[in-house]
């Protein structure tokens, strides 16, 4: 088959070869990861957006070359008069080859483009491209996903949403990401909360329904204290998750917040919303409003005006649904409970916390510390039992450090402290944000930091054992070690945060 003359040039011949080479790539590397899996995550990435550019570019240097073949054509003759633009006469064979090349390759790249689009598509919406492409950057958030509730849903689901708006929007936005990984200019660790997340109504309340009834929920949790004995502490906590009523009454429950019934509003001084100086809660159904101030903050009124009002949502208290960083003493007291870490090895929990308690700045130097620690501290104290139980304690130490490897990440400076979760109020205030008996109105109504506002102690381990209440009553809490009525005072956190 005859080619036009001006397609005799390196320009049109090194893009002829450029598109036929990664269209054969194309090919080879889409059947290799169909039949073998070749590739991993990042195959799609070179299949269905890098590979497919360079053919394009490939492409579009065939009329290129063959344009700056015909002016210098047009320049070489010597009669000196205008060329007239050139016949299309599918009669001449060359000018019918061309037509023919180009009407075929065509239609084969519209088609070839529309199932790669397709698949660019599906592939940049997929959880592999969210978390592994950029590894060292989202490994925090592509690991404490695939240990989530959440594990099943894809990333877009909760970030990107349904609907066209928010998907160029969030395709807009990953240029900028892209940059900075490129540049090496993301932060460490990324701030959250993210200021541009879709609204929570647009997306959890797709599958959570706020005004559907949520029965309370029974939570039973086993924990370990940092003593010789590992003692064991259990609670079984009824959380007040709806509204409801009781013998006594209306009893509010935690989902009261986001009632369609109540609209709560709130300032906050702090990036990630970690202090809260004003509140106003409104009865949208009364229009009776509070404004709660803490004043130990000290804001003026001038200050408090300058700052942002915020209509509480879900994410306010689920503030890490698909990302939360286990503190220390959770992960390990659930693996000591799970069997995992062995609890009859005399002071495992106080070792971890020891090894844990320390920052390190790789995950190797983590790794070496806890062996080490947990080895000394036997081999010294315990030698006949680092002889004999040997094989509980490399377990352990591997339990150990997984725990590390799935919750604190110290390239991206990663961690419970970093990402605080709001849901709750031992390692960090989260509830007590607000629920601190330090907001309060100008008619002294105060937002209460009582414990049986939101949960109910059903039973608790006591000296003899553990200790249940009647069937309509609750347990005063019993804190396993005395500190007076420091914990009715105190906020947890103040000493859970140094991982006791």
């Amino acid at each position: 088959m005859k080619l036009p003359s001006s397609f005799k040039n390196w320009v049109s011949i090194s893009g002829a070869f450029l598109a036929l080479f990664n269209l054969a790539s194309i090919l080879t590397l889409f059947i290799l990861n169909l039949a073998f899996g070749f590739g991993g995550s990042y195959i799609g990435l070179f299949i269905y957006i890098i590979l497919p550019g360079f053919m394009i570019v490939g492409l579009l240097l065939i009329p290129v070359g063959m344009r700056i073949n015909k002016i210098k054509a047009r320049k070489a003759l010597k009669e000196g008069k205008e060329l007239d633009w050139p016949v299309i006469d599918f009669n001449v064979a060359t000018t019918r080859n061309a037509g023919i090349i180009f009407a075929v390759g065509t239609v084969f790249l519209l088609i070839l483009s529309s199932i790669g689009s397709y698949e660019a598509f599906h592939y940049t919406e997929s959880v592999e491209f969210c978390g592994k492409l950029c590894h060292d950057v989202m490994e925090p958030e592509y690991t404490t996903y695939h240990g989530s509730s959440h594990e099943r849903v894809a990333c877009v689901e909760c970030h990107v949403g349904t609907g066209a708006s928010w998907y160029v929007k969030s395709k807009l936005s990953g240029l900028y990401q892209v940059y900075s990984v490129l540049a090496n200019k993301y932060p460490k660790p990324i701030p959250t909360p993210i200021a541009n997340l879709r609204p929570a109504q647009e997306t959890c309340e797709r599958c959570h329904w706020p005004d559907k009834f949520y029965d309370d929920k029974l939570r039973i949790k086993h924990s370990y204290l940092s003593d010789d004995n590992n003692t064991e502490v259990i609670l079984h906590m009824l959380v007040k998750t709806s509204t409801k009523t009781t013998a006594s009454g209306i009893e509010a429950g935690i989902h009261q917040h986001i009632s369609p019934d109540v609209k709560i509003e709130y300032k906050t001084t702090s990036a990630n919303r970690q202090e809260i100086p004003w509140v106003k809660y409104t009865n949208t159904k009364t229009g009776e409003s509070y404004v709660y101030l803490d004043n130990d903050l000290g804001l003026s009124q001038q200050q408090l005006d300058s700052l942002e009002t915020r209509v509480m949502d879900c994410l306010d208290c689920h503030n890490r649904p698909s990302h939360n960083f286990n503190a220390p003493q959770n992960f390990v007291d659930q693996s000591m409970q799970s069997g995992k870490i062995a609890k009859s090895l005399p002071g495992i929990k106080m070792q971890a916390m020891k090894a844990l308690y320390v920052d390190y700045s790789t995950k190797d130097s983590a790794f070496m510390a806890i062996k080490s620690t947990i080895e000394d501290y036997y081999r010294d104290g315990y030698p006949e039992l680092f002889d004999t139980r040997k094989k509980e304690i490399d377990e352990a130490i591997a339990e150990i450090q997984d725990g590390y490897a799935n919750n604190i990440f110290p390239y991206m400076k990663a961690n419970w402290k970093a990402y605080p979760n709001n849901l709750g109020h031992m390692e960090n205030n989260g509830c007590y944000r607000c629920h601190n008996d330090r907001h309060v109105t100008e008619s002294g109504k105060v937002i209460s930091k009582d414990c049986k506002l939101c949960h109910n102690i059903k039973a608790q381990s006591g000296a003899e054992g553990l200790v249940f209440a009647n069937a309509l009553q609750s347990l005063e809490f019993n804190h396993p070690v005395d500190i007076g009525d420091a914990w009715k005072t105190e906020l947890c956190s103040t000493c859970h945060s140094a991982l006791y």
